[in-house]
């Protein structure tokens, strides 16, 4: 049985907070998200609870008929629970130390197997075509769980917003970015 899931990064925010609205130009991004989900048939949609998340969800689960799903297991990996001025090289670094945690984080390793465990719900699930919505570094460790192939590099080159497909059928499966 052919199943695909896409994987959405959210459209451009205003901010990182769990509150942070989308930008004038991440309203447009959204609408643009929605035009291209237009032809492509989804039964499901499941996103983090940030609001720049179902903001950017919100028109295709409109023009679908679909109840968006929230769920916490989706929102963004805390890297430190501090400010760091160095954050990038240690988000490098994390994709390389995958068990690594900083103060008040949570290593790559524990944010891949909470948002993983949202991917192989939806693949138990009957529903054949479901859209999760979520954030830049929890989508690119969530790919990187699935295909190593995919890591820091990955997440320099998303765009807000990015979309991937993972095609499973049978016991194959493929992923592609197919945002434009």
């Amino acid at each position: 049985m052919l199943k695909y899931i896409y994987l959405v990064r959210h459209c451009e925010a205003t901010g990182q907070g769990s509150e942070c609205d989308l930008t004038e130009k991440g309203k447009i991004q959204a609408r643009e998200l929605a035009d291209f989900f237009n032809s492509i048939s989804i039964e499901r949609i499941v996103c983090s609870p940030y609001k720049r998340a179902i903001e950017s969800s919100e028109a295709i689960a409109e023009e679908k008929n679909i109840q968006l799903e929230y769920d916490d297991r989706l929102k963004e990996r805390i890297l430190s629970g501090h400010d760091l001025p160095d954050w990038k090289n240690r988000l490098y670094q994390s994709f390389l130390e995958r068990d690594v945690k900083l103060a008040g984080g949570e290593s790559s390793n524990e944010a891949a197997k909470r948002g993983f465990t949202v991917i192989k719900e939806a693949l138990d699930s009957e529903n054949l075509n479901i859209l999760i919505v979520t954030h830049g570094n929890l989508l690119t460790l969530i790919l990187n769980h699935l295909d190593e192939s995919f890591g820091y590099e990955t997440w320099l080159g998303l765009t807000n917003p990015d979309v991937y497909c993972l095609k499973i059928d049978e016991d194959q499966s493929n992923i592609t970015r197919v945002w434009k």
